[in-house]
Order: C-alpha cells, then structure tokens, then sequence
C-alpha cells in the first residue's frame, strides 16, 4: 500500500488527510498490545466526512495509521505541547495514556518508519501546495482531523464541536480566521473556539506562511458532531454528518471565495 494518496483539484484549497488511515504493516502490526491495535485514536471516517464538500478540491491523505508514525508531528520529535501531555511522532501511549507496544521501537526503527511515511506523506503534500500556488498566486491549506470529545489524559472538561487552530493567528491571513470562526458561529447548534486546546499541529504551524502566500488553518471536530458514539466500532451517522456536513461546505466554500484577496498579501 503507498503511504499516501493524491487527488488533484484546480480549486484554491488542499485538504491534508494525515490521520484517517489505518494501514499497520504486519512487521509493525506484531509489536502493537492489544490495546494498541484497536487503533482507537484514528480521525475516524473523516475522509468521508469531507468527501464531495467543495469541486475541485485537492486532498492529501495519509493511508498508514497514526501509531505508525504521527504525520502531524515535527519529524525531529520536538513536541507541538510542551509541559502537557500530547503524543509523539510515534507514539508510547494512547490518548488515555495506556501503552500501546509489546516491544517500543528504537531510534532506528523510528528513524525507518519517518523516512517510508512520514517523508513521503509531506513530499506529496508540499508538491500539491506549491502546485495549487502556481495556479492561483496563493494556496489555503486547511487540515482536517477529529477527536474524542472527552479526554481526561489530553484536557480538562468537554471539547467545543468546532475547534479552530491558527497557532495564535500566525499560520493565516487574520481575516481567513475570522471569516472561519464566524461561519462557525453560525452554526448554532454547535460549539466553536479559536486556539483553545489544539492550536494548530505540526502540519498548520510548518505550512502556514502567510506572507509566502501559503496559508494554513486545522480544523479539529469533536467525533460527536457525526459518529454514533465514541468508541468501537466508531460509527459513522449519517444523520449527524448531513447536518454537520452543509456547515463544512459553508466553510470552505468561503474560504475559496476569499483566496483572490490574499494575493495582495505581503
């Protein structure tokens, strides 16, 4: 299986995949706990989620699971949190802080894994930003992931429906954060917040070079907003996801509608 697959759209907007796969190879697959191979902390059908929402989008979408290597996390293993608790660009524990490894792979297998995935997963992902910015003069790439909205072990409380992350308004264009937090707000039955837990990860705070002309926002659902519950076998509701899934389109849509103004950014 390739550890990334393309689609290619004329539009202004790459939507970055990295955590709805859940290829394990069976090499990798052996050293997994049983805990481990449930594979609980996957964006669970967030690829569907999107699917279809804006013409001509470009997607890239990592195929391989998030404990074989996180493709949303700095390669050199800094981590996006610190002082909290956060997994790592392979991860120890899950997000309840349960060990995941029956054998924890070594600098070398780490080192193995980030060059067959995690390298060719932001390869792909570069190309198609830099591909889409010829196009159009600038690019938006918007990161689209899913959680749990309870975790004791990751923060405090229940998670907002919608949680936008632009690292403290750095990785765009202001007003690109604005016009997505006020389609949010628009979305009345559901809850929004701006940089709160989850500011943006690896993927949004690398890309996003807003005086480059290449913006970057993640968008992090709480899985409530379209499964049938929170945990295996991780349903999708389609009931939830038609009513979910007009407010995504409102968002990207008026992101589009708003790419031609970013061509006079500095």
């Amino acid at each position: 299986m390739t550890p990334v697959e393309v689609t290619h759209g004329k539009g202004p907007i790459v939507l970055g995949l990295p955590h709805t796969g859940t290829h394990v190879p069976d090499a990798i697959l052996a050293n997994l706990n049983a805990r481990g191979r449930g594979l609980d902390d996957t964006d669970w059908h967030i690829h569907r989620l999107y699917d279809g929402l804006l013409p001509e989008v470009t997607t890239v979408r990592a195929t391989f699971h998030r404990y074989v290597i996180d493709a949303n996390r700095d390669p050199s293993g800094v981590s996006l949190y610190p002082g909290q608790n956060t997994t790592g660009l392979v991860p120890l524990t899950d997000f309840d802080g349960n060990d995941l490894w029956t054998k924890t792979p070594d600098a070398a297998a780490i080192d193995a894994r980030r060059i067959a995935f995690h390298a060719p997963y932001h390869a792909a992902l570069e190309a198609e930003l830099a591909r889409v910015k010829r196009l159009h003069g600038f690019v938006i790439l918007y990161d689209c992931h899913s959680i749990r909205s309870d975790i004791p072990f990751l923060f405090k409380g229940t998670l907002p429906d919608f949680n936008i992350g632009t690292d403290g308004d750095t990785t765009c264009a202001p007003h690109l954060t604005r016009a997505v937090q006020e389609m949010c707000a628009a979305a009345t039955t559901y809850t929004s917040v701006t940089n709160g837990r989850f500011k943006g990860g690896w993927t949004t705070r690398h890309y996003g070079r807003p005086a480059a002309g290449q913006h970057a926002i993640q968008m992090e659902l709480a899985q409530s907003t379209y499964l049938s519950a929170q945990a295996d076998p991780w349903t999708y509701d389609r009931g939830k996801a038609a009513q979910l899934r007009p407010h995504l389109t409102s968002i990207l849509t008026k992101l589009a509608e708003l790419g031609p103004t970013l061509k006079g950014t500095p």
